[in-house]
């Protein structure tokens, strides 16, 4: 029997401050993120029964060692949800928490769950390595020349990127620059404050007597942003993966640590309860490209999600782009001919972190955020590059 397609809408969608590796959260398990922005985003709707939750689907780019274990199941579980709730982890690298949200949109589509949460959780402190635990490549791959590319680190390819799209390094650090300018700026507005659940972290510290203190401190917001970035001291940087490169510790995205978690639901869910949609899930797209130039992926994405979506560029109001490198955002937005006002309102990764497989989760809060306080934002835009060489990118419209 066929079903008829239905459309999924966001209801909710939560994430924590982001912290700098080693900085805020640097004993904060990524399980236990998980957990608090699960508890988080179900609170928004209390008329919600939990039991209704078709599935918990988490993206995390380094699915092993604190944050293995399929952490989609063991979140759920420590943030209290039934038994009967499953949950699944899934990996498409930085691009894994937009996936988790394009994954639960279209189960809610195809009729089998009217509720779903889709999740990202990454703690780069607690990995010991940007590769993870125990990196074992494949020998192949260096066996052929076209092949090698695959192992590229993430730096060389955005040194490709800037060298193949003529990306000045004054370029990339007044792109940089302007990045923490606008997250900043955003902060002190508080216009982060309504997507952000904020995290009571504790501490054990000894005391007198040998007795042992628990001291706790609430996180509130994202620890990247630099209101003393200035373009004389990005300047000053040395170039980190090629001796005479252009790229920079201060013009590539920070490592950190974070969470989202992002409700959606069916038109029967909405009805049964009461829940008022945020904005349609109106499109998704995932390209591939040459490892080598990894960060040109959304040049291939983005137009495949637009045509999707039946709309133009023009359309999109407002577009985070994830900012991995400088060099990789600019070459994006000159061959696309993005509008540098559109993109990235209140800064990117560059300023306020990339905790990699969770950050396309905690980039739809921040959009869903932004389309409730703007009336005349009718579609928003997720987009990102993915290592050894994909673009992805989802399309949203308000409701």
């Amino acid at each position: 029997m066929s079903r008829q397609i239905q459309e999924a809408y966001i209801v909710a969608a939560l994430r924590t401050p982001v912290g700098r590796r080693n900085g805020a959260f640097r004993h904060v398990r990524p399980d236990d993120m998980l957990a608090h922005v699960l508890r988080a985003v179900v609170a928004q709707v209390p008329e919600l029964d939990p039991r209704e939750i078709g599935d918990v689907i988490a993206g995390c780019a380094m699915p092993e060692a604190e944050q293995g274990m399929n952490v989609a199941r063991i979140g759920l579980l420590l943030a209290g949800l039934p038994a009967g709730v499953p949950g699944m982890t899934i990996n498409r690298f930085c691009a894994s928490g937009l996936q988790a949200v394009a994954d639960a949109a279209a189960r809610i589509r195809l009729g089998e769950a009217d509720v779903m949460i889709a999740a990202g959780t990454e703690s780069m402190s607690a990995m010991p390595q940007i590769m993870g635990n125990k990196v074992s490549i494949n020998p192949e791959i260096f066996s052929r020349d076209e092949n090698r590319s695959i192992a590229f680190g993430m730096g060389l390819t955005a040194e490709k990127v800037a060298t193949q799209w003529k990306v000045s390094r004054e370029d990339q650090d007044a792109f940089a620059l302007e990045s923490h300018r606008r997250a900043c700026a955003a902060i002190a507005a508080g216009q982060f404050a309504g997507e952000i659940a904020p995290y009571t972290v504790r501490s054990h510290v000894p005391g007198e007597g040998g007795v042992v203190r628990i001291v706790e401190r609430v996180v509130q917001q994202d620890e990247g942003p630099r209101a003393d970035a200035s373009a004389a001291g990005l300047a000053k940087l040395k170039p980190v993966f090629a001796a005479r490169g252009s790229v920079t510790a201060g013009n590539s995205s920070q490592m950190s640590d974070g969470a989202a978690a992002v409700l959606l639901m069916s038109e029967a869910g909405l009805k049964r309860s009461g829940a008022k949609p945020i904005a349609r899930v109106a499109a998704h797209a995932v390209a591939g490209v040459p490892p080598e130039v990894m960060g040109i992926g959304p040049v291939e994405a983005i137009p495949r999600a637009l045509a999707r979506a039946g709309i133009t560029q023009d359309d999109v109001g407002w577009l985070e782009l994830n900012e991995a490198f400088a060099a990789q955002a600019l070459a994006v937005m000159r061959q696309l001919g993005l509008d540098p006002a559109r993109v990235n309102p209140q800064g990117g990764a560059i300023a306020l972190g990339h905790p990699l497989g969770a950050t396309g989760a905690i980039r739809v809060a921040t959009l869903m955020a932004a389309m409730q306080r703007d009336a005349s934002l009718r579609y928003g835009m997720i987009s990102m590059c993915i290592g050894t060489g994909m673009g992805a990118a989802g399309v949203f419209e308000r409701v």
